[in-house]
């Protein structure tokens, strides 16, 4: 890193080593230290201004980094730098492009756009005051210098970016600003009115000029330096938007943007010039003839002759253009249409129907991004077709037209790679949803036509499907499946109602199924028929002579034995879907099909080597499809319980092997397989149990003995010394289950198992039991009463043990599972004051149900998350309306003077509580609801404490006196209006 020239300020040279990106940490950590010296520094940025306009270092990391101290002392050090200091800032930008034209090598472009964001930041700060002839010295210095011309374009996409672009403005980041912090908005309007002004001024003052030195760029570089030449068609492309449009839509700009279109180095960018040009907002009426102006030059220079055009990245350009002229069109006759001007709107409508041709080329074109650019326009041009009373013969020809070219563009290609599919897969997939919505557009403007269409490639297809190429088959499948979102009916209803499409999707279904198509070895095609199968599932509750067919199919090779793991898997989660849909049509084939499936209900042991045929993920649906077949059956009791022991007890027998093989696995990686394999054992029988409903309960179908064993198989495993997590987790989820399932009967296993639960915890286990207790309490209310007087205080003690225990100052992780779990007890405990449970926290002691009531003021007051916060209130609420009253629990008035109305004022005017925050808002409500429960119990001695207590917090007698008559009155609605805008005031 050479020195060139002596410095009166000498730069730290071994701080400025570190800025190499090879450099080591201790290097890399002074240079960051020594930048924001520079940047906190008066005058130290002089330095680097220094440096740059005297050219002293060649290393490209130094000059970038005098660059972003500059960069820093303009965006947040102007306003207070001395003139002589702005000036310096001007000659420094100014020296240092003089200095570009010098060199024979132009800079690195990382240092010209960092140089261009620094003229243009320059710019913004000076330009309405210090320095009006920013364009006129920097043109005047470049002239039409390469190096120069090349910083000017990327100074003037760089004030694009500062000034004008929507994108930056509302960039993600700015948007939850504004959402956090309403100050944001002032500023982004302050910033809105300065580039309001700026570009008015330029518009008055140098725009013309401007436009004139893009001219002569053009006319210069076109044929020696395409690389300026796109630049400055991305300059006039981005400006063309805010200023005179006749300034660039002149026969001199458009005949060099024309021959531009002819050059193969320029014409994609031209084509994007020429699509900001299109779509700039104007009068419909100037709009139509600026595009049929345009579009009179391309087609006389050859342009729509697409058919002979080669490359294809510049005919997806041109595809993005003809869509933006199209669209442009619709916009224009929409707005027509609205004033009433029936002839310009005709003829809009004219033009707009010359564009169809040319449209159709680009669509069916075989080029997937080319034909996807033009999918806009065909979408609005059916939109305009939908509104129109009648269509004429080349109309209803042109919605053919779209219809065909869409269902030939809806085929895979041979390169489409089913197995492993990648970006170019997903890429495709997007663009087949385009084509799906234009499909659905037409079955807007004609149903009847799709409807025939869709029938016509479907039964061609289908007659001759053996000798038909895959992604021919696929797509008439795909159709079929298509027209049940295209064509809707009311819950899937597609065989009532209209006669025609009924008895149509009806044949077609009927030759989906009996055609045997199935058979095509292809998984595409495979996945297809069952998805349509699927989704026309009622057409069985009309035909269910083809049931059989259909079972078959689901259960052999083709289905549940694909060669495909991704079709095994789909076809398990639609099988499940199909059973449910039409259980009532399965007696007849129960026991046989799950004699057929028995192989893939079977717990993949973990020392097989070989892979399973279903994922753990598929065989949930597989186990949910066994229940609901034996559930919904028509047999006895007796049957379904022999039917669903035979399906559990293989999992329990396994369960119970794994479960005593696990202590003794010596290697952490063998116990987490089979913890694994044991939860999800435990998962398969708590799905099982999905089947069940209202109508037909366990009890009624004789089951509750066998998921008792179940239970009694299971909660050993709460005990199990290692793989606690995940074992527990799986036999929490099970109880769910069975709280819903076996209702009372459950309760005898829940004191064990609630005792093995809370030893040894982490905070994630309390935090996933809390729920599990809180829906017994729910449930079953004064029935479990002695159980939780009980549990309650070991689980609260468990809790605070969790909470009490060190972590790290800065692991998130630990204090996001600390409040969760906070949130889960505060919840836990509104569960019990809300069922009406009060004997539950009464019984515990008066020194117990002190320490508890502590912990709810605390989370009501100290802990800044406004959930946990306004269940507190609520929590407190509810205490103040069982035990606030005459006969309530001893001392507790007293709890309510010294802790609980003080947390209402104490909570909301801390720093933390944010009344801009809406879920803040709602616990400020609750608050407030404490305050009036706590009026409507102690009536007169509590305003009279209130007259005591409020002039300590400094309020004013007129306050105290205002608040408490606001309080006495009857409507909440005010009194949460009057507490908002007083803590608002409280905080000014």
């Amino acid at each position: 890193m050479a020195c060139e020239s002596a410095l009166p300020a000498i730069m730290d040279e071994q701080a400025l080593m570190g800025l190499n990106p090879n450099a080591d940490a201790r290097y890399r950590q002074r240079a960051l230290a020594y930048f924001e010296q520079l940047k906190e520094s008066l005058d130290g940025w002089e330095v680097c201004a220094e440096a740059l306009s005297k050219g002293v270092y060649s290393d490209d990391h130094v000059k970038f980094f005098c660059f972003q101290v500059l960069e820093h002392q303009i965006k947040f050090r102007h306003g207070s730098l001395t003139a002589a200091q702005q000036q310096l800032i001007r000659e420094t930008l100014m020296k240092w492009l003089q200095a570009q034209l010098m060199n024979v090598q132009p800079e690195m472009p990382f240092i010209r756009n960092k140089a261009a964001q620094v003229f243009a930041l320059t710019f913004v700060t000076e330009y309405l005051t210090l320095w009006p002839k920013f364009f006129f010295d920097i043109l005047t210095l470049v002239g039409l210098n390469p190096n120069g011309i090349d910083i000017y374009l990327r100074t003037l996409m760089a004030i694009d970016a500062e000034v004008v672009d929507r994108d930056i403005l509302h960039s993600p980041e700015k948007v939850m600003q504004l959402w956090n912090d309403m100050r944001f908005l002032s500023l982004v309007l302050q910033e809105t009115r300065r580039n309001t002004l700026i570009k008015d001024t330029m518009r008055e003052q140098c725009i013309p000029a401007l436009v004139e030195s893009w001219f002569q760029i053009l006319q210069t570089y076109q044929h020696t330096h395409s690389e300026l030449t796109c630049q400055c068609l991305e300059v006039v492309g981005a400006y063309v938007s805010w200023i005179d449009l006749n300034l660039i839509a002149n026969d001199r700009f458009v005949n060099v943007l024309l021959s531009h279109m002819s050059m193969e180095e320029l014409r994609e960018e031209a084509c994007d010039c020429l699509f900001e040009i299109v779509n700039k907002g104007m009068d419909p009426v100037d709009k139509t003839k600026l595009v049929e102006s345009l579009s009179r030059v391309l087609q006389s220079a050859g342009f729509f002759n697409v058919e002979q055009e080669e490359d294809v990245d510049f005919l997806a350009k041109f595809s993005r253009l003809v869509n933006g002229m199209g669209q442009s069109l619709v916009l224009s006759w929409t707005k027509l249409g609205k004033t009433g001007d029936g002839k310009v709107s005709a003829e809009t409508l004219r033009a707009l129907e010359a564009k169809v041709p040319l449209m159709l080329q680009l669509l069916i074109h075989e080029d997937d991004d080319i034909s996807a650019n033009i999918v806009g326009f065909c979408y609005d041009y059916l939109h305009v077709l939908k509104q129109l009373p009648v269509l004429t013969d080349q109309q209803k020809s042109n919605v053919e037209a779209i219809m065909l070219a869409v269902i030939n563009k809806l085929k895979y290609d041979d390169e489409y790679n089913f197995e492993n599919e990648g970006e170019d897969e997903a890429m495709f997939v997007e663009y087949r949803k385009q084509l799906k919505m234009l499909l659905d557009r037409i079955a807007q403007v004609s149903p009847e036509l799709l409807l025939e269409s869709v029938h016509r490639v479907f039964n061609s297809t289908m007659q001759n499907w053996q000798t038909v190429q895959f992604m021919e088959v696929e797509v008439a499948i795909r159709l079929l499946y298509m027209l049940g979102e295209a064509l809707p009916a009311s819950h899937g209803a597609h065989f009532s109602g209209d006669e025609t499409k009924a008895s149509t999707l009806q044949a077609m279904m009927r030759t989906l199924i009996s055609c045997n198509v199935s058979e095509y070895q292809h998984s595409s095609v495979s996945l297809e028929f069952f998805e349509t199968v699927v989704r026309y599932d009622k057409f069985f509750l009309v035909d269910p002579q083809h049931i059989p067919n259909v079972l078959m199919a689901f259960l052999d090779h083709r289905g549940l034995r694909h060669r495909s793991p991704k079709v095994r898997s789909r076809v398990a989660y639609l099988f499940s879907r199909f059973i449910k849909t039409l259980h009532k049509h399965m007696n007849a084939f129960i026991e046989d099909i799950l004699s057929r499936i028995q192989d893939l209900l079977e717990l993949a042991p973990p020392e097989n080597g070989f892979p399973a045929l279903l994922s753990s993920d598929d065989q949930l649906f597989m186990f949910e499809t066994a229940g609901v077949l034996i559930v919904n059956g028509e047999s006895p009791a007796e049957r379904k319980q022999a039917l669903m022991r035979s399906l559990l007890t293989p999992l329990m027998e396994a369960f119970r092997m794994l479960l005593a093989k696990l202590p003794q696995e010596a290697t952490e990686e063998r116990q987490t397989v089979l913890a694994d394999c044991l939860s999800h054992a435990v998962g398969f029988a708590s799905r099982t149990s999905k089947a069940f409903s209202n109508k037909q309960t366990v009890r009624q179908c004789g089951c509750s003995e066998v998921y008792l064993d179940c239970l009694q198989t299971f909660l050993p495993a709460l005990s199990c010394p290692v793989q606690r997590g995940p074992l527990r987790s799986a036999v929490r989820s099970f109880l769910h289950r069975m709280i819903i399932c076996l209702e009372e009967e459950v309760l005898p296993f829940i004191p064990a198992a609630s005792q093995h639960m809370l030893k040894d915890c982490e905070p994630r286990d309390l935090q996933e039991f809390i729920p599990l207790i809180s829906q017994i309490t729910a449930k079953f209310k004064n029935q479990v009463s002695p159980f939780l007087q009980e549990v309650f205080m070991p689980l609260v003690m468990a809790i605070f043990e969790v909470l009490s225990r060190p972590a790290e100052e800065n692991d998130q992780t630990a204090a996001l599972e600390k409040q969760m779990l906070r949130r889960s007890y505060f919840s836990f405990i509104q569960t019990i004051a809300s069922s009406g449970m009060n004997e539950v926290m009464a019984s515990q002691g008066a020194g117990n149900i002190e320490r508890v009531l502590f912990t709810i003021i605390q989370g009501a007051v100290d802990f800044p998350d406004p959930v946990a916060q306004k269940t507190c209130f609520i929590i407190l609420s509810r205490l103040v309306e069982l035990w606030g009253g005459k006969d309530g629990l001893v001392g507790f008035p007293d709890f309510i003077y010294k802790h609980i109305i003080p947390a209402c004022f104490m909570a909301p005017l801390k720093p933390t509580f944010d009344l801009s925050d809406a879920q803040t808002v709602l616990t400020l409500s609750e608050c407030t609801l404490t305050l009036h429960m706590i009026h409507l119990k102690r009536g007169l001695e509590c305003i009279q404490f209130l007259q005591e207590y409020l002039p300590s917090l400094q309020v004013s007698p007129e306050i105290t006196q205002e608040l408490c008559q606001v309080l006495q009155q009857p409507d909440v609605k005010v009194l949460k209006n009057y507490m908002k805008a007083f803590f608002q005031q409280a905080k000014l």
